[in-house]
């Protein structure tokens, strides 16, 4: 499907470019330098140099799906070694979406930062979004790469299962889809209905078990009375108080909270979910550079830094999060990335959010 992409070597033109990028002598008169300082490479030649310029008009405008106090640091730190001033508007992913189809081709977004693949997917469908260079979508696994190439792949998070350790034995978390909504659990699991993660989950139970099972799911998760949260670290917090049982989180909540709180200290604990199952599903955070950014340096710019080993070794080591660039060292003490075997999925298909989002709707899971 990708071929000619994985012939492409991940440290050829993109690395090329963000070499040059570096080389651009930062300006600062009181605020950050312009994004039209002289040096920024032009994204579509084949070789670059720190003579090239660029006509880029404005600051880059990054629609971000990922929380400020996540991401803020490493846009930070992009703004300081590249020059390149950025104007980030946050909110959910899902919210980030809807907002961008609402605007259509005159949004004054410039790229499109998402924390799961089904957001950018629904954005990539509608025409919103450019096609990456060969060399960009070549830097990760073929599995994390758009088929339509509008999107790559920055880092994995794996859905799992938090419980808690002091009413729960390991034994009897449940680590498949069909025995999370056993009636022992009722009352006892919370879930975020709203949250773009969740909605991706159950996106792939759709594709995996059709649209009347992913509908009988989510209708016996209401009748068992699940408790409905709106982001993962409050379910999080929730099983780490003994509030609810169970949880469906993404993975790196708990080592974040582990690693502040001292995982000795943590009542929650976590069961990755059973190979081939929807429950072990590993899902990607993206990014894609929009209409408003085609041909801008500064946006092909910003792409290079988060797949660069700088970018990559952030999320690894504050968030977490697997790097998807390969030779860049996963975070410490979580399962390898190979060892997780989610669902025969493409990851491509997760667009269809607006579906699942109707389909949860029907099931009556709204945040309470």
């Amino acid at each position: 499907m990708h071929a000619a992409r994985r012939a492409t070597s991940p440290a050829g033109r993109r690395s090329a470019r963000l070499a040059a990028l570096l080389l651009v002598p930062v300006v600062a008169l009181g605020a950050c330098a312009s994004s039209d300082e002289p040096g920024v490479p032009l994204p579509d030649t084949e070789t670059t140099d720190a003579a090239d310029t660029t006509s880029d008009e404005g600051p880059l405008v990054i629609y971000s799906g990922r929380g400020e106090d996540l991401v803020a640091p490493l846009i930070e730190q992009f703004e300081e070694a590249s020059g390149i001033e950025t104007e980030v508007r946050y909110a959910g992913s899902a919210e980030q979406a809807q907002l961008l189809l609402t605007e259509g081709e005159s949004s004054p977004g410039h790229v499109f930062l998402s924390q799961e693949a089904g957001a950018l997917g629904l954005v990539g469908d509608a025409g919103l979004l450019t096609a990456l260079p060969e060399d960009v979508l070549g830097s990760v696994p073929e599995a994390y790469v758009a088929d339509d190439g509008t999107w790559v792949g920055i880092t994995g998070r794996a859905r799992v299962v938090a419980y808690d350790s002091e009413q729960v034995d390991e034994a009897d978390v449940p680590d498949t889809v069909a025995e999370i909504i056993d009636p022992r659990w009722s009352g006892e699991i919370g879930v975020a209905p709203g949250n773009a993660s969740f909605l991706a989950f159950v996106t792939a139970l759709r594709l995996t078990e059709g649209e009347d099972g992913a509908a009988a799911w989510l209708e016996a998760l209401a009748a068992n009375d699940a408790a409905t949260y709106e982001k993962n670290s409050a379910i999080l917090e929730a099983v780490n108080t003994g509030e609810v049982q169970l949880g469906l989180i993404n993975h790196y909540y708990w080592y974040s909270a582990a690693a502040e709180q001292g995982a000795e200290n943590m009542r929650a604990q976590l069961k990755f979910g059973a190979d081939g199952d929807v429950a072990a599903l590993v899902n990607a955070t993206g990014v894609g550079i929009l209409g408003g950014g085609e041909g801008r340096a500064d946006a092909l710019a910003f792409v290079d830094y988060l797949l660069s080993e700088d970018g990559q070794t952030y999320f690894a080591t504050t968030e977490f999060e697997y790097p998807l660039v390969p030779g860049i060292d996963g975070p410490e003490g979580v399962p390898p990335l190979d060892s997780l075997n989610g669902p025969e999925i493409d990851l491509s298909d997760l667009g269809t959010v607006v579906e699942s989002a109707a389909l949860v709707d029907e099931a009556g899971l709204t945040v309470g």
